[in-house]
């Protein structure tokens, strides 16, 4: 995360549509290293490739650890480049390894959520923050009166 604390208010840049994707995971057994830990150790490669390839559509993501939970939120430019990385080189044959191996494996879950977000249907504020969430991904905007409330960047009259 960026060391970089912007004073004041500031909001995201307008999109175009942007993906939000949310995954993570949930250690049910924590004794049962051997089983939970393949899972765990398979995402830091995909991220990392992620962050490299900028060109694969992932604009930016925040992770979180509160055990038992592990929670990352991503930003993407589309569904279909979001679609594209599941079926890729990195993700799908780590997808298959996890799938084969949590048939029978209560030690571990996964969850994803997926969420399409069309152009003025989300907003933001951020007070003495770095970039961050929508910000760090689409980059930070001023406030101006024109953006000055939660409806104004909504494009909502008052």
């Amino acid at each position: 995360m960026s060391a970089n604390v912007f004073p004041g208010r500031f909001t995201a840049e307008s999109h175009e549509g942007i993906v939000v994707f949310v995954i993570g995971m949930r250690i049910n057994k924590w004794r049962a290293v051997h089983k939970w830990l393949p899972v765990m150790a398979a995402m830091p490669p995909m991220i990392k490739e992620l962050a490299i390839h900028k060109e694969l559509g992932c604009l930016s993501s925040e992770s979180f650890f509160k055990p038992p939970l592990t929670f990352m939120v991503q930003y993407w430019q589309s569904e279909e480049e979001l679609n594209a990385y599941s079926k890729g080189q990195k993700h799908l044959p780590a997808w298959k390894t996890f799938n084969q191996k949590a048939r029978n494996n209560d030690a571990v879950g996964i969850y994803h959520e997926t969420y399409l977000i069309s152009p003025g249907q989300s907003e933001s504020i951020y007070v003495n923050m770095p970039e961050f969430g929508l910000a760090k991904a689409l980059g930070k905007k001023d406030i101006t009166p024109v953006n000055s409330s939660a409806r104004k960047r909504l494009n909502k009259q008052e």
